[in-house]
């Protein structure tokens, strides 16, 4: 008997395979228009698609993973955090793909955008299978499929009207134009010739022209049938959507309908996931209003794993937020605790074991290490970092006998943390070392006897384990008739110049015993 999956990629995995039944070759798909920045929201679809494909995978099912451009979508509106917006102004209504990119690095403004994603995305080790859509339209490969939709535009109609309070034309026909004079869509579909011939005036320019749909690149199908057009093409499997397609008369719901009615092919399994927000910035990000948070965006603060983690151990239907501020701390103890979990260095239940280790193998990017990584804490490395004034290469000479993987992930997380600290971290958590070589701090004769009575503790620092040198502390303020708050306080200031830091006890130690006498020399 087969075990019962407990993720739910797995468990989307399975009921993929119950409905579709048996095939030589599974369809996963996602897409989007690059119409601006792909946003880590974006993200979302796409790797919730590779998990459930790695998930089939793991069933010993083939997988095939397509991601489709829609890049011959009409330019709608430029992007707030775009430069160079008077240009890109002057392309509005044409193809996206037609658009130069600001940058001027790439060919277009579509492959701009499209080559910022397909270069990071294997870092977390999502390698799907493009599709150009611009591209198939242009060599008319969806001749066929809009004369389909032509032939049962009635259906179509039928199908989009019960979800409409204005119903369409009785001449609408579900296709639209470019005009090839000034590439505009600003066309209207005059006639279908009911074989290959469709003519059209454009409102814009005045061209009028009759094309063939299987020799002309201009002739497009509207997105909701587009959509279901294409299932039906590359017989797609699974496709989830975000939570506005799954409403009731949602596109996902017309494009069941139509699949089947107009194509006779059966929907995609699917799920719906929810919207991801930047802690912090409330509401759904948006490419359009510019408050935009791309995957390279969030690569520079938590390591690829970890990236796959926040995703892989969070069900698409739940709505989370990607954190920049102290709660990065937090998601990087519970990546680690679920490492522990997976290699049984730290016991749980069975059930919770079984759902843990199979979150923490879907999160790695390519393989599970052999053995257990040597974990240093993300907030300990913080610590270290900041000691080493952000010096990777130091801090990770602090540790030998790392293996060549090992090393790499260590190094990428340090990068990740000083990253965090410099640029996201709150300033009460920033330090910067004192030297020796600083003139000592003004101290009271309280104060003075507490620092010499902790410095005498220091000079033998091997006697003790951070719990008890913790317990010490509490012992050297009541000698030196101190409040506890105002032994760290003066501690801080003797070490880093700040009221506030790290936890001393633990702080101490990872100074070491050299450095914090010769900070504590001039008391």
């Amino acid at each position: 008997m087969q075990e019962q999956p407990t993720h739910w990629a797995d468990i989307a995995a399975q009921n993929i395979v119950r409905q579709k039944g048996e095939k030589e070759r599974y369809t996963c798909a996602s897409g989007i228009t690059p119409s601006g920045t792909v946003h880590i929201g974006n993200f979302r679809e796409i790797i919730s698609v590779e998990l459930v494909a790695r998930a089939l995978a793991h069933l010993g099912k083939n997988v095939r993973f397509i991601y489709s451009w829609d890049d011959y979508d009409v330019f709608r509106k430029v992007p707030a955090n775009m430069p160079n917006k008077e240009m890109l102004h002057s392309f509005l209504r044409k193809p996206i793909t037609t658009v130069p990119d600001p940058q001027e690095e790439e060919e277009s403004y579509a492959r701009a955008n499209e080559r910022a994603l397909e270069t990071i995305l294997p870092v977390v080790g999502v390698v799907p299978e493009y599709i150009y859509q611009a591209e198939r339209y242009r060599t008319s490969t969806y001749a066929e499929g809009i004369r389909t939709a032509l032939e049962k535009r009635d259906a179509i109609r039928a199908i989009l009207d019960e979800h409409r309070s204005t119903p369409l034309a009785d001449d609408w026909l579900p296709v639209s134009v470019f005009c090839t004079s000034c590439m505009k869509d600003t066309t209207k579909v005059l006639s279908w010739d009911g074989e290959w011939s469709v003519s059209y005036h454009c409102n814009s320019c005045g061209h009028d022209e009759t094309l063939d749909l299987r020799k002309t690149g201009a002739a497009k199908l509207p997105w909701r049938v587009d959509w279901p057009m294409r299932w039906n093409y590359e017989d797609v499997d699974f496709e989830p959507a975000g939570k506005e397609h799954h409403s009731a008369g949602g596109s996902f719901d017309t494009a069941r309908r139509i699949v089947k009615e107009v194509y006779g092919s059966e929907p995609p399994v699917t799920f719906k996931y929810d919207f991801i927000s930047i802690k912090g910035m409330g509401g759904k990000i948006s490419s359009s209003k510019g408050n935009v948070i791309s995957l390279a965006d969030v690569l520079e603060v938590y390591q690829p794993e970890v990236v796959r983690y926040l995703f892989a151990g969070t069900r698409p239907n739940a709505e989370f937020a990607i954190s920049f501020d102290l709660d990065v701390l937090k998601i990087y103890e519970d990546y680690d605790k679920t490492e522990r979990i997976y290699f049984g260095l730290e016991e749980v239940g069975d059930k919770r074991r079984a759902k843990e280790a199979r979150t923490y193998e879907l999160s790695q990017v390519e393989t599970v290490p052999p053995s257990p990584p040597p974990q240093v804490a993300f907030r300990h490395l913080c610590n270290l970092l900041q000691i080493h004034i952000g010096n990777v290469d130091a801090v990770l000479g602090l540790y030998d006998g790392l293996d060549e993987e090992q090393e790499r992930r260590l190094r990428a997380r340090a990068v990740c943390a000083w990253n965090w600290i410099t640029k996201h971290s709150p300033e009460d958590f920033r330090f910067h070392l004192r030297t020796p070589e600083d003139p000592p701090i003004e101290v009271t004769p309280e104060q003075a006897k507490a620092l010499a009575l902790l410095r005498g503790r220091v000079e033998r620092l091997e006697d003790f384990d951070e719990k008890s040198l913790a317990d010490e502390l509490y012992r050297i303020a009541e000698e030196a008739t101190l409040e506890p708050k105002e032994l760290f306080r003066v501690v801080y200031l003797a070490l880093i110049a700040s009221e506030k830091g790290p936890r001393l006890a633990s702080f101490i130690f990872t100074l070491g015993k050299d450095r914090v006498l010769g900070l504590l020399a001039g008391y």
